[in-house]
C-alpha cells in the first residue's frame, strides 16, 4: 500500500530531477562541440525539452517527465557524436 501510494505521488509531482538532467546533458553535449559537430542531435534534444517545459506548464507531470528523460538521452547521443567527430 505504501509503494502504491509512493508511486502515485511520483507521478503527480513535478519532474524537477528529470529536467535537471536533461539541462545538464544538453550542457555536456554543448561542451563536447555538439552544435559545431551533431546540430541536428543536439536540436532534437533542445526541442524535446522545449516539449517537456510545456507539459510541466500545463501540470501534465508524466508527459514531462517523459519528455524530459527522451531529452536527456538524445543529449547524450548528441555529446558522444561531437565527441566521435572531435577524435577523427
Amino acid at each position: 500500500m505504501i509503494l502504491w501510494l509512493f508511486t502515485g505521488l511520483a507521478c503527480r509531482s513535478a519532474p524537477v530531477q528529470e529536467m535537471s538532467e536533461a539541462r545538464q546533458a544538453i550542457d555536456a553535449a554543448r561542451a563536447a562541440g555538439a552544435e559545431q559537430y551533431a546540430h541536428i542531435k543536439l536540436e532534437q534534444a533542445l526541442s524535446t525539452l522545449k516539449t517537456a517545459e510545456q507539459m510541466l506548464n500545463d501540470r501534465r507531470f508524466r508527459d514531462a517527465r517523459r519528455s524530459a528523460r527522451q531529452a536527456r538521452d538524445e543529449a547524450i547521443v548528441a555529446r558522444q557524436a561531437a565527441q566521435d567527430a572531435n577524435t577523427e
